[in-house]
């Protein structure tokens, strides 16, 4: 059998197709990447996308599509693209597998519309709402429950710690493969933790609602999901198993008081899971558990004081007289939400917030399937004095990259920009023409980040395929390709004597390297998270590390020396910046703080508060006076190295900023929030 997925195919199963390259009835390519032959459509009502079964070489597989419909929505194609990514990063049994190269465009023949594609993982295993029909209307035994909660806990500990959060957990986001090992699924509206991290995401303004009736705590209701809306979801799908009851029963849930009266219904349950699951449905977040650690600590407790003996933990089922199986309960898919809510519950509020500080429009896009560049020509509106002074513009066009940008950087001349994509190339730019001058390939998956040596004659690229590739600049020859990290990388830095490289990863290492000869010189190790961010001072006397343990770590990066370590933030500690004379270190982090230290002490100068989001990204300028952050609040702040004060807000961005670059000068910032698109902004300081 060979399916048609080009949506305007008028008969995309006739078996007439079965062994040809092309449809008969459309002329679309049946064979997907010259790799995947489409096999039957298993789902076409799963939220936004449209689910495939696939074959390549036997093997069968899993083929998910963005409906064409929501192509024009920018949130619904990088809440898909997420999906894949997210995946592609997790390394787990209990969570499907997609190649680092899963996702792509796939065009239909003569259409320049393309569908958004990405292969998983099919496993060989039913959903626990279709296990739980398959044993015959058997519940779970407590033994099996403290199994299960160990499993589903140990990979929503995976998945937080790579800063994301799940946000649909339900029975039927559950499967297990043949071996027993259950496996999370549907990570379609997964979240990164930290844009909406705990109680502040209050500030934070609309963000894209996922329900599943039963399963959906208040907040996440309200719009506001956070880490702990998980937990939530995970105690409400233990109460099915353990009951058999639909969870809007009557038997077990009272409207009128909003009461969750579901104990009696389990009587061969110990109170102390009952206690425990109670805690994980906690009407506040505040009140769940704070984190996955607690949660399996707990769990091992429990264990411990139930079942002191191994010999005692079986996984006997209990049977009940009738378990309620509803024809479904899936997350509302949007097919059956009026258009209007669909825009609301998909789009996050991108009206401009209009504060005092400066108007940033385009300077520089990237965009598109063709690609352009858009020149627009505006300075700042300085808060000070409230003035607005519009440029020229021009416009030129050119070829881009073909999937979603990662990171810039700018060369110490200010001349060239380079960027690192998803396409697996790195781009080198014209900054003042908007030429694209070379496109290096080398990598064999996502090149997440970029960085140039002060000389600028060295480019060092990380990708999701574990390597590091040094580069000879501006000619793009490569030098050398380093492995060694068990984990993906998150950051790079070279040291400005042009001889030493540092690498950290999510394997809690730091890695430092020749940078002439690619030999490992040695491997730091301390963090107990994953290493976020690595940093070297102008002298190239100081290593600065920072991690989602919420530390900073300072290390003399000639012996590898553990120097000091700085505490203090609430959240993960995303991103650090040392100032050129070496004295000053700045953090950003998910408490939504930037904060300013003294190098050598670790002493806290400044806290600032300001953005209303996560912080992603710092920089300081040259001459150490400014500092800048980047947000998941869609602004860019500038503050005062001195005095600690806010001086501008660029602002009326209408996504969350994922990266961005400052030139020498610092009159030039580009910045991109994970689409094809690159806006370079010209601002005063």
């Amino acid at each position: 059998m060979s399916y048609c997925i080009n949506p305007d195919c008028p008969q995309p199963e006739d078996p007439v197709n079965r062994d040809r390259a092309t449809c008969l009835h459309c002329e679309s390519s049946l064979l997907i990447c010259d790799r995947y032959r489409v096999v039957k459509l298993i789902n076409e009502n799963s939220g936004f996308a449209k689910i495939y079964q696939v074959e390549e070489s036997g093997i069968q597989k899993i083929l998910k599509t963005l409906k064409r419909r929501h192509n024009s929505n920018p949130k619904a194609v990088d809440l898909f693209r997420q999906e894949a990514i997210v995946l592609s990063q997790l390394n787990h049994p209990g969570i499907p597998k997609v190649e680092t190269e899963g996702y792509f465009q796939y065009y239909p023949h003569n259409s320049s519309d393309p569908l958004h594609c990405f292969i998983m993982e099919k496993i060989d295993g039913p959903t626990l709402r279709e296990w739980m029909f398959q044993q015959g209307n058997l519940l779970i035994s407590e033994q099996q429950a403290l199994d299960w909660l160990k499993q589903i806990a140990e990979i929503l500990h995976l998945v937080h710690s790579k800063n994301y959060f799940h946000r649909d957990i339900k029975l039927q986001n559950i499967m297990m493969r043949s071996t027993g090992q259950l496996v999370l699924i549907d990570f379609g509206t997964a979240r990164e933790m930290t844009y909406t991290y705990l109680a502040q995401v209050g500030s934070s303004g609309n963000i894209t609602r996922v329900s599943s009736a039963g399963y959906t705590p208040p907040e996440q209701q309200k719009g506001h999901a956070v880490p702990q809306s998980d937990f939530y979801a995970l105690g409400r799908t233990f109460v099915y198993l353990l009951t058999g009851k639909q969870l809007e029963d009557s038997e077990i849930y009272d409207p009128y008081t909003d009461e969750f009266n579901w104990r009696n219904h389990a009587p061969d349950i110990s109170p102390e899971l009952a206690d425990f699951i109670d805690r994980l449905m906690a009407h506040r977040a505040a009140d769940r558990p704070r984190d996955t650690q607690e949660i399996l600590d707990s769990i091992a407790q429990i264990r411990q004081n139930i079942y002191p003996h191994p010999s005692m933990r079986g996984f006997e089922r209990i049977p009940t007289t009738e378990i309620q199986f509803s024809p479904d309960s899936p997350t509302i898919p949007e097919e059956h939400l009026p258009e209007e809510s669909l825009e609301e519950s998909i789009e996050e509020s991108t009206s401009p917030k209009w504060l005092l500080g400066l108007l940033l429009p385009f300077l520089l896009l990237i965009g598109g399937a063709g690609g352009f560049w858009v020149y627009q020509w505006v300075t700042p509106l300085l808060m000070q004095a409230g003035r607005v002074e519009q440029q020229d513009q021009a416009i030129q066009h050119l070829e881009d990259h073909t999937s979603f940008v990662n990171d810039v950087v700018i060369s110490p001349d200010g001349n060239w920009l380079i960027s690192a994509s998803a396409d697996k190339t790195l781009k080198i730019w014209d900054i003042n023409t908007g030429e694209l001058k070379k496109t290096l390939d080398g990598h064999t998956s996502f090149v997440d980040e970029v960085v140039i040596s002060p000389d600028g004659g060295t480019l060092v690229s990380i990708s999701a395929d574990k390597t590091v590739r040094i580069w000879d600049f501006p000619a793009g020859t490569a030098r050398h390709v380093l492995e060694g990290h068990s984990g993906f990388i998150h950051s790079v830095a070279i040291a400005s004597d042009g001889q030493t490289l540092v690498t950290g990863s999510a394997d809690k290492t730091i890695q430092v390297w020749n940078l002439d000869t690619g030999e490992n010189l040695y491997t730091l190790t301390g963090h107990s998270g994953f290493v976020n961010a690595v940093k070297i001072s102008a002298d190239s006397q100081i290593l600065a590390s920072c991690s989602n343990d919420k530390t900073i770590k300072i290390w003399n990066l000639a012996t590898g020396e553990a120097l000091r370590t700085i505490e203090g933030h609430e959240g993960f500690v995303n991103d650090l910046a040392i100032s050129s004379d070496g004295t000053l270190l700045v953090s950003a982090s998910a408490d939504h703080t930037v904060r300013l230290w003294q190098v050598e002490t670790g002493k806290e100068l400044y806290k600032l508060t300001g953005h209303e989001n996560t912080v992603e990204k710092v920089k300081i300028n040259e001459t150490g006076q400014v500092v800048f952050s980047s947000s998941q609040d869609q602004t860019i702040r500038l503050w005062d190295t001195k005095t600690g004060k806010m001086l501008q807000v660029l602002e009326n961005y209408e996504h969350h900023i994922d990266y961005f670059a400052v030139s020498p000068d610092g009159h030039f910032v580009a910045t991109g929030s994970g689409g094809n698109m690159i806006q370079l902004w010209r601002i005063k300081v």
